[in-house]
């Protein structure tokens, strides 16, 4: 279809949806080829850009004194004659610049608007690209044309595939749809998009695709029937189609329960709208070209007859006609008559019929075309304007219509910005692709059994708030009982406590949720790891937060620590009553044999003995580690140089009875005695004091024991410190038994020897335990063993040295005379 003007506008539309070549022979004369389907929606594309250019020339504000005319051309759906009518529009520019506009020739083309499919896009764009002729396309979205470097001329006013990929990764990630199969043409349009999909859907919604099919074009029902068996047999319950409408009529085959997600070229597409297929493809979610208005269009449409046009343009416009009203021009195939045909008259009213060719209430690709139309006008307006000495090229020259190269025309075609009566603004990136924004529709299937495609949001790009997506969810229609979106995943999210082990051979959204080891957590659903606790936590028994360990320590509270405690209370109120016998008693024999004064020292160092024990029960800190083991030291020490003292006492009287032996006495006085035991004492406070300098012990939270406690216990510092400190009084003590030892059999009917010797052999043997239990008991029962090992040797000492005297004292008071303790006999005999 032609109309003359001043410049011309090229298009490529599909008027005719398949072709049939001639079967050549090399004695057949060659034949045309014919174009067959007449396609009412591509003819109304082709009218659509008549229409923009005829608005244009009456607009008196754009493009004043240049009429604009059109070369348009029918595809027919198939590459070669696609790739034929661009050549056609672009071979006439040699031509142009040799006759200089002075001749009547064919005016220059500055422009093609096409072609609708990606693949033949590419193709045209290869070659045309190269004359820097500029192609505005308004249907084809392949992301690959927007490679500058190889389309240099390619712009479009549909948005590119890439940003419609994002717009349904965006829905999928709205639904938690984390598992999808993929259907895609065998083409370029649906190839890159499956290279896009895996890498974005990863990305951004961290989902994965269940299968990825491609299309075969034309009739394959073996290739059909295995993907349909693919999507019967998947869990994944959404599928997203990147094909074109011919492919869904011949996919569908009793697929049932699945979300569709159709892509531009199909959620359109009336031959899909039918009660036969709503119940499988019912509640689709698309992605739809922006919704424009153009007003007059109609109008413009229902001017169309086939009397009134050009001879030049009639033939389409009958083409039309005889598709519209089911009727043929004189003369008819032969038979079509007899057949029942009817012969078409041209007084047929358009407004009379029902037909997709007029309804301009839902212009998707159409606004498109409207835009690219206008974005090539407003280019040429600008070029127009240019004031001579002002321009942006060499010598700031302008250029002109009749001078014009096509770069030059690029160069205003590149930086064009008008918003259209609609409010849209349009305007071309660095790679030629207009500002996106989609619509997204809901197919839905309405109660009294109609249909209606729904606008249910919508997805676009802005400078200053990046990609936004609105969607109205109450307004969506779902296809399925519950009227709810379906569940999509491959496994279900990971709650908190766990995390997710990707399956081995399986797509990364197909994984097990492991729950997290102890000391670790997760407090995110699907967690890709787990997180260690800090040092003084641990991990609640779901795994899903930090809980503070339990601490634990001798305490005050606890059946162990409360039975120590009485013990120990015990023992130091005994060693009271024990004193206050003996100073109640302190005048009698018993009392003051052997120095009264030592013995009450002595229950006072026992008593001391009994309460240091308290030290080591309760929760450690500075201070009691530090005076625990000091007091501990101190005390025994006092307490065994008491007992020292006193072997030593009772060897030099023994020794004094004998002739020549009273010289000894005069070493054991009273004053001599408590110097002893203050210097053996000294020597245990200088070494707890060099100790405590040196290498002080401190608390430490011990974690080695158990991971989900805390041991409080006192490490001791310096090892060596505490093995003096030891080895100090089981010197003494080892000493005093020797002593005790060899005094046992000497002559007195009260022979504190013999219990001075077992006494210490129960103090030496509950400290020689002590040593492999203390070293082997952990945390708490450490403190538990030396609370022990002092309770028994402090009752031991207190049994065995104050037992006896306590029995005669009390119960055999005709034994507590000098007399009788003088006399010889046994002290077994004395007690009995």
């Amino acid at each position: 279809m032609h109309k003359p003007g001043d410049v011309i506008l090229g298009g490529l539309f599909e008027v005719h949806y398949t072709s049939i070549f001639p079967k050549l022979t090399f004695t057949s004369e060659p034949n045309q080829l014919s174009c067959q389907g007449f396609d009412p929606p591509g003819f109304r594309h082709a009218m659509t850009m008549a229409f923009a250019i005829g608005e244009i020339n009456k607009n008196a504000d754009l493009l004043p004194n240049v009429t604009l005319g059109y070369s348009l051309y029918d595809n027919c759906a198939t590459l070669v004659i696609g790739f034929s009518a661009a050549l056609s529009l672009a071979s006439g520019q040699e031509e142009r610049f040799l006759l200089q506009g002075t001749c009547l020739s064919t005016p220059p083309v500055l422009g093609i608007v096409g072609d609708s499919f990606s693949t033949f896009s590419i193709a045209t764009s290869d070659v045309i690209g190269l004359f820097r002729l500029p192609i505005v396309s308004y249907f084809a979205t392949c992301s690959c044309l927007s490679d500058r470097q190889r389309f240099p001329s390619f712009f479009r006013t549909i948005p590119s595939d890439a940003f419609q990929v994002n717009a349904m990764v965006q829905i999928l990630n709205r639904f938690s749809w984390t598992w999808a199969g993929l259907l895609v043409s065998d083409d370029d349009y649906g190839l890159h998009v499956t290279r896009s999909f895996q890498s974005d859907l990863a990305l951004y919604s961290g989902g994965c695709l269940a299968y990825t099919e491609i299309l075969p074009w034309g009739d394959n029902p073996a290739e059909l029937k295995r993907i349909v068996n693919v999507m019967k047999k998947s869990t994944a319950r959404v599928v997203i189609v990147f094909a074109h409408q011919i492919h869904m009529i011949h996919e569908l085959n009793n697929v049932t329960g699945l979300q569709w997600i159709a892509s531009e070229a199909w959620t359109s597409a009336a031959v899909l709208q039918t009660p036969h297929l709503m119940p499988y493809l019912g509640g689709t979610l698309g992605i739809a070209i922006r919704r424009g208005e153009i007003p007059g269009l109609r109008d413009f449409l229902l001017k169309l007859h086939p009397v009134s046009e050009n001879s030049e343009n009639s033939f389409q416009v009958r083409q039309f006609w005889e598709h519209t009203f089911k009727c043929r021009f004189a003369p008819p195939p032969s038979g079509w008559v007899e057949a029942g045909g009817a012969i078409c008259t041209g007084q047929e009213d358009l407004e009379t019929v029902q037909t997709e060719f007029l309804d301009v209430s839902n212009l998707r690709p159409e606004y498109n075309i409207y835009k690219a139309v206008y974005a090539l006008a407003y280019a040429l307006h600008e070029l127009l304007q240019c004031e001579p000495g002002r321009g942006p090229f060499s010598n700031h020259s302008c250029a002109t219509v009749q001078t014009l190269e096509p770069w030059q025309f690029m160069y205003y075609l590149e930086k064009v910005n008008f918003t259209t009566s609609f409010g849209d603004e349009v305007s071309f990136d660095e790679n030629g692709d207009v500002l996106p924004i989609y619509d997204i529709m809901n197919w839905q299937w309405l109660p009294d059994g109609g249909i209606k495609v729904q606008n249910v949001g919508e997805v676009k790009k802005s400078a200053l708030k990046g990609e936004e997506l609105t969607l109205h969810e109450d307004k969506i229609y779902w296809n399925f009982v519950s009227k709810k979106p379906p569940r999509s995943v491959c496994s279900e999210s990971c709650p908190p406590g766990t995390r997710m082990a990707r399956k081995k051979g399986e797509p990364e959204c197909c994984f097990d949720c492991v729950l997290c080891s102890e000391g670790m957590f997760s407090n995110e659903t699907d967690s890709t790891e787990c997180i260690s606790c800090p040092e003084d936590f641990w991990s609640s028994p779901q795994r899903d937060l930090c809980v503070p360990k339990k601490t634990e320590f001798l305490s005050y509270h606890e059946p162990l620590g409360i039975c120590l405690t009485a013990i120990s209370l015990l023992g130091a109120f005994i060693c009271a009553v024990v004193l206050a016998i003996f100073i109640h008693h302190r005048s009698t024999p018993m009392v003051r044999a052997n120095n009264s004064e030592l013995s009450f020292l002595l229950l006072v160092s026992l008593k001391l003995c009994f309460l240091c024990s308290l030290l080591f029960i309760g929760r450690p800190r500075l201070w009691t580690c530090q005076l625990r083991h000091a007091a501990f030291g101190i005390s025994f020490v006092l307490c065994v140089s008491c007992i020292l003292v006193k072997t030593m006492v009772v060897l030099a009287v023994f020794k004094a009875s004998k002739p020549g032996g009273g010289a000894s006495l005069k070493w054991f006085g009273a004053v001599q005695q408590r110097g002893t035991v203050l210097v053996l004492t000294s020597v245990q406070a200088a070494i707890c004091t060099a100790w405590l300098v040196s290498a002080s012990p401190v608390p430490h939270k011990n974690t080695q024991y158990h991971n989900d406690k805390i041991v409080y216990e006192c490490v001791v510092g310096s090892t060596i410190g505490f093995a003096v400190l030891l080895g100090y009084i089981g010197l003494l003590a080892l000493l005093s038994f020797l002593l005790a030892f060899l005094a046992r059999n000497l002559p007195d009917n009260f022979n504190e020897a013999k219990l001075i010797t077992f006494s210490m052999l129960i103090f030496c043997a509950v400290w020689v335990a002590f040593v492999p239990a203390y070293i082997s008991s952990p945390g708490k029962y450490a403190d538990a063993v030396e609370v022990f090992a002092i309770l028994t040797s402090s009752f031991g000492l207190l049994l065995a040295l104050f037992g006896p005297k306590c029995y005669i004292i009390l119960f055999k008071p005709e034994r507590n005379t000098k007399k009788a303790i003088m006399s010889r006999g046994t002290t077994k005999n004395m007690i009995n």
